[in-house]
């Protein structure tokens, strides 16, 4: 059984989905259930692993949280559970390249497979797939969008954006 909270952020609505093992998911305003299918839900605001979640997705976007402390519980292949792993590696204010990922995960040649892998990341922000894009430093696709992806980039990188760092968005 999954519980879900939805909670406002400064990058629109959240849902939140645990089970009492872990967090599931984080889903985006108007998402689609396609991406990350998890059956059956209810809603349930006082779930403590919810309310955990909660309470450090607000710490990091007040700036006082830069890594998460979460027991986490998704669902996945073998091979997306082993990106979403090399994604909880990238230090907060970093990003790494899709190569990078797959170089890390020991498959150089598996570039497209980790992009689909990131795509499916159910624990967005926490998992940061926004903090992978391309070779060429752009912004590539991210399930909440390039200008949330930008700006969690932004949020975790003050002093770039403050020196005047352009984030390549894709023309």
């Amino acid at each position: 059984m999954y519980h879900a909270k939805i909670i406002a952020t400064p990058v629109g609505e959240l849902t939140l989905i645990a089970t009492d093992r872990g967090l599931s998911a984080i889903l985006w305003e108007n998402e689609g259930a396609q991406r990350v299918p998890l059956k059956p839900v209810s809603r349930n605001d006082h779930h403590p692993v919810l309310c955990e979640a909660e309470r450090q997705l607000r710490e990091y976007f007040a700036g006082e949280r830069q890594q998460f402390d979460m027991p986490y519980d998704t669902v996945g292949t073998d091979f997306q559970k082993k990106v979403w792993q090399a994604l909880l590696t990238i230090p907060f204010g970093e990003t790494r390249s899709y190569l990078q990922i797959a170089e890390q995960i020991g498959n150089p040649k598996a570039v497209r497979a980790v992009g689909a892998a990131n795509g499916k990341n159910p624990l967005s922000i926490m998992a940061p797939c926004h903090r992978v894009i391309g070779s060429n430093g752009k912004l590539t696709g991210f399930a909440g969008g390039l200008t949330v992806k930008a700006f969690l980039l932004a949020l975790e990188s003050p002093q770039k954006a403050q020196a005047g760092t352009q984030l390549l968005l894709p023309e």
